[in-house]
């Protein structure tokens, strides 16, 4: 389902949109644009698990000797591929959209195929109403948001299959979930016409109702929580951890990266200096020329290596170290949900103390003023109270069974998150292993084959010793 080739130019109505080849330094940080999407201008996002095990390799490469587990059974029943990105200008904007195709076996749907168009907004509103729905369960991130500068009518290449295979990636993490695959937002966003979308979202809580959760949101995390369970404060420790680690590796292997490619930039030019210089030096003309074939070939291994970095292992270090952000969202979700709990606990205990030390003189001086008796009044206060304080009991039950199962959806979906995160990055480092015990093997065999000519040379001529 994945592996799609983008085309070097994309249709807008009637019109063909022509790709430039480079954007280099062209993009800024901004969030005016939300369909100009993506990890990173020099990154791209693997389909799925970028261990390939048919890659060739040395038969004394000791890593082939790994394996993965592999479910007992394959049970999934819902596949979705994002493919054929489509550049749309009109008056007012520019934007990309996705074709989004989705095979099922579910009776839910009301039938085995479906395909749509989405822009990133909507990929954005899905990921929205996940959080919404499920607030302590772990939404695959998207990718960052950019906006590139000068960019009306033509976009990059690269730049958009980058997001492509992210956006594909999203989707299937989505479709693997056992909760978010069966949500009704998910089925709406894989089936949904443009426009019964957008009268979907429409639907959706009003400004001021999310203002209002917004608001409760700061308060709760203005109060803190006072007895968060242990195993949330170590969840808690884990992610700082982890968030420390992953994004050092991710800045340092991006790092890496840019100084492969300075490499290889000053290595394309040995092999026509070499290549110039023999035409000067007729003694050394032949061995010259090999050196220049041998420096090409190693050029074109070391741009295929920065590739498979860029490819395989730079995006899933970069991935994760946005899932850390995610993660601390949902782990401050959780504790908002404990301390409301907790709000309407105390609330609830005030209540109760203001019922049990209600003042007789207050009843007097209203029984003064009203001309009813004390006892009257006293009663129509307690019926009051007991009326106010039922309501509020009733809101700390709801209010408990949504923390009782905000706990309980976090650490299932903890465990799940640990063991996809674990299965990913083990993946990415092993390929990542294969493919540069592969491309020292290619460069090696290159030398050593330019080494082997010179012997036969030398025994031929009888004048030059390489033991």
């Amino acid at each position: 389902m994945s592996g799609f080739v983008v085309d070097s130019t994309v249709s807008s109505g009637n019109s063909s949109v022509a790709i430039p080849t480079d954007i280099s330094g062209q993009i800024l940080d901004l969030d005016e644009d939300d369909d100009l999407e993506v990890f990173s201008k020099d990154t791209t996002v693997t389909d799925g698990s970028s261990f390939n095990a048919s890659m060739q390799t040395s038969p004394a490469s000791m890593i082939n000797q790994y394996k993965f587990e592999e479910d007992a059974e394959d049970t999934k029943d819902i596949f979705v591929t994002v493919d054929n990105p489509e550049s749309h200008v009109t008056a007012i904007e520019t934007y990309i959209t996705y074709r989004v195709v989705t095979k099922t076996t579910r009776s839910e749907f009301d039938s085995s195929e479906f395909e749509v168009r989405r822009r990133y907004q909507d990929f954005l509103w899905l990921k929205g109403r996940l959080e919404e729905a499920h607030p302590t369960l772990i939404v695959h991130p998207l990718p960052e948001k950019f906006v590139v500068k000068g960019m009306v009518e033509r976009f990059n290449e690269d730049f958009i299959e980058t997001r492509r295979r992210a956006l594909h990636r999203f989707l299937n993490k989505i479709a693997e979930h056992p909760i978010f695959s069966s949500s009704e937002d998910f089925k709406i966003f894989l089936t949904a016409a443009s426009g019964e979308l957008t009268s979907y979202k429409k639907q959706g809580p009003g400004f001021l109702s999310r203002m209002g959760e917004t608001v409760k949101a700061v308060a709760a995390a203005v109060r803190g929580v006072r007895n968060r369970p242990q195993e949330f404060t170590e969840m808690q420790e884990y992610v700082e951890a982890f968030s420390q680690k992953i994004s050092s590796l991710d800045k340092v292997t991006q790092r890496i990266v840019r100084e492969q490619k300075e490499y290889l930039e000053e290595l394309k030019e040995c092999g026509p200096t070499y290549a110039l210089w023999s035409q000067s030096e007729e003694e050394l003309a032949e061995p010259l020329k090999d050196v220049a074939g041998c420096v090409d070939r190693c050029c074109k291994e070391t741009e295929e290596q920065v590739k498979n970095l860029n490819d395989n292992l730079i995006p899933v270090l970069h991935e994760y170290a946005l899932c850390t952000e995610t993660l601390k969202a949902v782990l401050r979700r959780r504790d908002n949900i404990q301390a409301d709990f907790e709000a309407k606990t105390e609330a609830l205990a005030t209540k109760k103390a203001d019922r049990d030390t209600e003042s007789k003189v207050l009843s007097l001086a209203w029984d003064s003023l009203v001309g009813r008796s004390p006892e009257e009044v006293k009663q129509q206060k307690q019926q009051t109270l007991k009326g106010e304080i039922k309501e509020m009991r009733d809101d700390l039950d709801k209010a408990e069974d949504r923390l009782e199962w905000a706990n309980n959806a976090l650490k299932s979906d903890w465990t799940r998150w640990q063991k996809d995160m674990r299965t990913d990055l083990r993946s990415a480092f092993v390929d990542t292993a294969e493919r540069n015990v592969n491309y020292y093997e290619k460069c090696l065999a290159v030398w050593e084959s330019f080494l082997h000519s010179q012997r036969t040379d030398a025994e031929g001529n009888g004048n030059v010793d390489f033991s």
